[in-house]
């Protein structure tokens, strides 16, 4: 047996008392730096190289470089935010999390129909032999699965540019996606599939169409991934001629939407040249429900009507209840136009998320049913693949006036607005009416995004809030007031129009037992042309109360009833 030594004793003693003195010191600075740990922000700066300087001189690195906004997506801890504050002026939000439009489910249907292309009056620019060619549509999302339909066009040949992964910033030829939501957006869009009648599933079935995954499998995503997406869309648009980006996500309002980092990006897509296609959100019925990024006033915003079951038969037609409504907080009338959205069978893997969660309404097959503005906003893509195909000198304002300018409205006997403007917009879109209509100056005219961009000026839109507190037009009639108390604002049922083959030539009404259809909503004051309707910002809501204007996390669309 051997002994330890008083001297060697003492060393112990002192090495023992050392480590405690460790501990208890770095338990200490655990315990300072509980409330200091980094957080994700999106910061720009007027100077951008400057930012990224002051930041390596922090020691971090971005996430995400921003460029289509100038700006970066970095974690911070909030000393290392506050020395950043100290160096340079900076903006900085919260990078969201957000998420698929919501969707709901429908009942199962085993061989489903394809009805959404007639209900659209597709199937008459179909037969001049318009089917969507030479025009690329983006759709932001979970990613798209290259099933039969999706990766090849009517005559066989490939359609599909493969999958840029925004949250990994790869691109793939075969995007593989677990979730089901993008491929299902997607099929409503360019399917090529016909259905046991013959007719074909896809509004624009010869578009050509990339995935730009954003979302992950559970249909969420950060604002700096869809940021991501849209500068990547940019800059390939020209290589594949990307005319359309799809947007079938909403998120909540936080600030004016000239302010929103995401709403940014969508506002230089725009203005960029490709036709951006929002879902007015699934927070519906209540008015200024409309989400992120539809309520940017220039882009195409759409909500959803619904059939009610019965495909042809427009007596029982109606806006889907859960489908956003306007006015945005600045005044702007949105929805912009309808499209269905009730129930509409699109293509799903039979492994996907979704299906395995609701394996129920799955035909077995590859086909699903869903509700919700995500797959109305597919149809409008669709729509707008058909227009540039028609003519592809369209502008985007150009193509958001023509499908104001057709839309059929819906009307009461006696002409009066059914549904009221800030539900149904200009009304449900018309394929062949839009490329038929000689309007092409009809939409954001009084709007300048350049200047809108470069926050020298911001807009707001006509309308109002009377004593009653019921929303209006102004400068229109008792038309265009929404008494938002009336039981029966969202409608019990309205035909949205009669087959075209009733019509002999365009007109601007058609009289039907007894109904009378606008189909020309551009000749009661020209409501389109959205600028200064009231003296600063009137709409005084949440995001103006506490100071903190990114707090909530945005998703997709939530999951609503079908209709």
């Amino acid at each position: 047996m051997s002994f330890t030594s008083n001297s060697n004793k003492t060393k112990l003693f002192l090495i023992i008392a050392g480590l405690s003195i460790l501990v208890l010191l770095i338990g200490f600075k655990s315990a300072a730096n509980t409330d200091d740990t980094a957080q994700s922000y999106i910061i720009s700066a007027k100077n951008f190289t400057l930012l990224k300087d002051n930041l390596k001189a922090l020691g971090v690195m971005p996430t995400h470089e921003l460029k289509i906004i100038d700006s970066v997506a970095v974690n911070l801890t909030d000393a290392q935010l506050n020395d950043l504050q100290k160096k340079q002026q900076i903006t900085i939000s919260t990078n969201h999390k957000v998420e698929l439009s919501g969707q709901a489910y429908g009942q199962r249907r085993w061989q489903p129909k394809s009805v959404v292309t007639e209900q659209v009056d597709a199937t008459y620019v179909h037969q001049t032999g318009n089917f969507g060619e030479g025009v690329t549509i983006g759709f932001l999302d979970t990613g798209l699965e290259q099933l039969q339909g999706l990766a090849t066009d009517l005559q066989g040949r490939d359609k599909a540019w493969g999958t840029y992964d925004a949250i990994n910033d790869t691109v793939s030829n075969y995007g593989i996606e677990a979730s089901g939501h993008g491929t299902h957006v997607a099929s409503i869009a360019v399917n090529s599939d016909y259905d046991s009648n013959g007719q074909i599933y896809g509004v624009a079935p010869n578009a050509s169409h990339v995935g730009i995954k954003a979302f992950d499998d559970e249909g969420k995503a950060t604002y700096a991934d869809v940021i991501r997406g849209i500068g990547w869309a940019l800059e390939v648009k020209d290589q594949i001629n990307l005319r359309v980006l799809n947007m079938s996500f909403s998120g909540p309002v936080r600030s004016n939407y000239w302010e929103d980092p995401l709403n940014k990006a969508v506002m230089k897509a725009w203005q960029a040249g490709i036709v951006v296609v929002a879902s007015a959100g699934n927070k519906g019925p209540d008015p200024m429900s409309i989400g992120v990024p539809g309520n940017v006033p220039y882009i195409i915003t759409v909500g959803a009507m619904t059939d009610d079951y019965t495909s042809f038969n427009y007596s029982d037609d109606k806006v889907a209840s859960f489908s956003g409504a306007g006015p945005t907080a600045e005044g702007f009338v949105k929805p912009d136009v309808l499209a269905p959205g009730g129930h509409i069978s699109g293509l799903m893997s039979f492994d996907s998320q979704i299906v395995i969660d609701h394996p129920e309404f799955h035909d077995g097959g590859r086909y699903f049913e869903m509700s919700g503005t995500s797959q109305a906003a597919a149809v409008v893509s669709g729509v707008v693949a058909l227009l540039l195909t028609d003519n592809p000198a369209l502008t985007p304002d150009q193509v958001k006036c023509k499908l104001l300018a057709s839309a059929y409205s819906a009307n009461n006997a006696d002409g009066s607005k059914r549904y009221s403007v800030f539900q149904q917009g200009a009304g449900l879109i018309s394929a062949y009416y839009a490329i038929a209509s000689t309007e092409v100056n009809c939409a954001n005219n009084t709007l300048d995004i350049a200047k809108d961009l470069n926050d020298e000026e911001h807009f707001s839109g006509p309308a109002n809030i009377n004593e009653d507190g019921n929303f209006y037009v102004e400068g229109l009639g008792q038309e265009y007031v929404w008494d938002i108390n009336d039981p029966n604002f969202v409608g019990d049922g309205m035909l949205w129009k009669t087959s075209l083959e009733a019509y002999s030539a365009w007109q601007d009404t058609a009289t039907t037992d007894g109904m009378l259809w606008k189909t020309n909503f551009e000749t009661d004051g020209m409501l389109w042309k959205t600028g200064f309707g009231t003296d600063g910002m009137l709409w005084k809501t949440s995001f103006e109360t506490d100071g903190m204007l990114w707090k909530t996390a945005i998703e997709i669309n939530n999951w609503v009833e079908p209709q």
